[in-house]
């Protein structure tokens, strides 16, 4: 996969991390720790630093190249803030071709239709370009946020997995969900 793996949005500037977002990424991060805090594992206070965020950004790089995951963050439409961001994680090849996909956006950008706006495209990038036939994602059966997202994205809800997760220091259950490639 090319470096080039970017679209925009009316609202948004999606593309592939790389090492020079470091410090807006370490300031995404440190913005918005208590609030993605109960989605998240725990994090140690040298995730919150910016020699974290830039070893992050490289190790991600790593996954690009070997073509295992592929980290996108989202940007306000002049790229000088992280908005968000969504991983195309785990990718597998050969008879599965499909991948984990997890998403965050930050506190102040709730509520807009941000993530949709950003994920639908992605989506189609997936499906497409990328060749996957199946993209997971799964989520806390307390974040009905997150559901509504999945399923108005046209995932399906495929089983409950227990203690999926050490979410914030505890096992979570997860709802496991996936859409399929059209056609």
């Amino acid at each position: 996969m090319s470096g080039a793996i970017a679209w925009r949005t009316p609202r948004l500037c999606c593309r592939l991390a790389k090492p020079d977002d470091a410090e807006a990424l370490w300031r995404y991060r440190t913005a918005n720790r208590e609030h993605l805090a109960p989605w998240e594992p725990l994090r140690d206070a040298a995730y919150y630093t910016q020699a974290h965020a830039l070893r992050s950004l490289e190790e991600w790089m790593v996954g690009v190249a070997r073509d295992q995951a592929y980290p996108i963050l989202i940007f306000d439409p002049d790229e000088r803030e992280v908005c968000g961001s969504f991983t195309f994680s785990n990718v597998v090849r050969g008879p599965f071709q499909a991948c984990q996909l997890g998403y965050g956006l930050a506190a102040d950008r709730q509520g807009q239709g941000l993530m949709r706006e950003a994920l639908a495209p992605a989506l189609d990038w997936a499906f497409g370009p990328l060749g996957l036939h199946r993209v997971m994602a799964n989520y806390l059966p307390r974040n009905a946020r997150s559901g509504r997202l999945l399923a108005v994205l046209g995932f399906e809800r495929e089983g409950l997995a227990r203690s999926y997760l050490q979410i914030a220091g505890t096992w979570e259950d997860h709802v496991l969900t996936a859409k399929i490639a059209p056609g």
